[in-house]
């Protein structure tokens, strides 16, 4: 098997909506062609149901995924590193790429008003995948 064509790092606070889905959109969209991570400064419990049911909607499976903490070693360890609202808490490394992704929290909300930032997330995935295939291609 060759190597990833590069790593991605989601990050907002609670790991539990928006980077989760972003995670679950790329690796459903690129399979093994980049490695996806995704982590929070604060975790919560358990990823957002409604989160989990919208992504469901659309075939991709998240039911699975845990919030992770945050740590260094998984920034040092991304070619990009995405950002949703979580600003400082993030550690800034020379070399990497860094995206912030101004998309609403759907934490607390049902999954009516998760599918808008659901359908955000999957333009956002897939033009940062045609990003990757581009820079790698040059």
């Amino acid at each position: 098997m060759s190597a990833p064509l590069a790593s991605v790092l989601f990050v907002c606070v609670h790991n539990a909506g928006r980077s989760q889905m972003a995670a679950g959109f790329l690796s459903h969209l690129a399979g093994d062609r980049i490695e996806v991570r995704s982590a929070g400064s604060v975790p919560g419990d358990q990823v957002n149901p409604a989160a989990v049911e919208a992504m469901r909607e659309v075939g991709v499976d998240i039911s699975a995924a845990t919030p992770k903490i945050l740590t260094t070693e998984a920034v040092q360890a991304s070619d990009y590193v995405i950002t949703m609202g979580c600003g400082d808490a993030c550690p800034i490394f020379p070399g990497r790429k860094y995206l912030d992704w101004a998309l609403e929290d759907p934490a607390g909300k049902g999954v009516e008003a998760v599918r808008p930032i659901r359908d955000q997330i999957r333009t956002r995935i897939e033009a940062l995948i045609a990003e990757i295939d581009a820079e790698r291609e040059a």
